[in-house]
């Protein structure tokens, strides 16, 4: 699953049980201000897609990803990398 559609399915997948406040997710939700997500859980999400797709997201890269959009744009680039 390489194309951007089918990544940002999948995000959103991986996101679903760490929505505690069952928001509705789009390309613009943000972790920290809709999803109220902790640092730990931001870390927890990032391994998660690194194992599903057998990519690294470069730690310097994790602050300019602020949305779901955002980083399913940086999952491709990686991917297609």
């Amino acid at each position: 699953m390489t194309d951007r559609a089918g990544i940002y399915a999948r995000i959103i997948e991986l996101i679903q049980p760490l929505n505690s406040k069952s928001i509705v997710l789009t390309e613009n939700t943000s972790f920290a201000g809709d999803l109220e997500m902790d640092s730990l859980t931001v870390m927890d999400l990032v391994a998660s897609m690194e194992d599903e797709w057998d990519i690294v997201m470069p730690l310097n890269m994790l602050p300019d990803l602020e949305t779901i959009g955002q980083v399913a744009d940086a999952v491709m680039r990686l991917v297609t990398k």
